[in-house]
């Protein structure tokens, strides 16, 4: 491919403004454009290689990309019939690979395109939130220190009327949060660690709790805020729930294919590290 664009981007430059003779009036996709010792390229082939290309090269003119494709076609053609005879094993391998590859995804394309419907969506969204419970949210800061005693200390001032705020700003080695006072913003359950969360939870809205130990040192919490958080719409979460339809419906479609085909696997004794031995491609 990127030699692909090497050829297109000089082939900007240089092309002729003439434009492509086809070789019959109404063609085709076997309508031959070219040969290579006899080998033919067709109209299907350049169409094939035009719509593989980057968004940037679909934008030139016919007669550039024409002129371009034609000739990377003919290149490559060239270049392959001299690999003829010279080819070892582990190229086989590859090009079998690559072909099963492109081949497995063409069998998937339909089961995609038909799986993510209006129902199916709706399904989905009330699987997920037809009787989901409303959840609450909070805003709430913070000051993470790495000791006890220190967060003691702070929380002795703060019991004394300093302001969170500002010993946030110098205290918290929470450098993001405590630039701003310490504040978080607004989460929901499962944001954050679970000893923060508990504590989060328990709080009473205004008062400061902690020390509040966790992975990260020792916290003292401010819960400034709560409210029940409304739930996503459907649009909102669409292209989310899309991916999972498809993804389950790729699931099933290959376990029904492999189920009902005669698999065997006489291989599953060898020894897994050989996967490394690139030597075995060409033995």
């Amino acid at each position: 491919m990127a030699k692909a664009m090497r050829i297109l981007a000089g082939v900007a430059v240089m092309a002729s403004l003439a434009a492509p003779v086809w070789a019959e009036d109404a063609p085709t996709a076997e309508t031959v454009v070219a040969t290579v010792n006899g080998t033919t390229i067709t109209l299907g082939h350049m169409i094939a290689a035009k719509a593989a290309l980057p968004e940037q090269y679909q934008a030139l003119p016919p007669d550039v990309l024409f002129k371009g494709i034609m000739d990377q076609l003919v290149q490559q053609t060239a270049l392959e019939q001299s690999m003829e005879g010279k080819l070892k094993k582990g190229d086989t391998y590859r090009l079998d690979n690559d072909r099963r590859g492109y081949v497995s995804s063409l069998a998937l394309q339909d089961v995609v395109l038909t799986a993510v419907t209006d129902e199916a969506l709706q399904t989905a969204y009330d699987a997920r939130f037809k009787d989901a419970a409303p959840q609450t949210e909070y805003n709430a800061a913070h000051i993470l220190v790495a000791d006890e005693a220190k967060a003691t200390e702070l929380l002795t001032q703060l019991q004394g009327g300093a302001d969170f705020a500002e010993l946030a700003k110098v205290n918290s080695t929470d450098t993001g949060s405590g630039a701003n006072g310490g504040d978080l913003g607004w989460f929901g359950t499962g944001m954050m660690v679970k000893p923060f969360e508990e504590a989060v939870m328990a709080a009473e809205v205004g008062k400061v709790v902690g020390p509040v130990k966790t992975d990260f040192g020792f916290h003292l919490i401010l819960v400034k805020e709560s409210r029940l958080a409304s739930l996503p719409t459907l649009d909102d979460i669409r292209d989310e729930l899309a991916a999972e339809i498809e993804q389950k419906a790729i699931e099933a479609h290959v376990t029904t294919l492999t189920a009902a085909a005669k698999v065997e696997k006489p291989g599953e004794g060898i020894d897994p590290a050989v996967l490394g031995d690139l030597t075995l491609l060409d033995k």
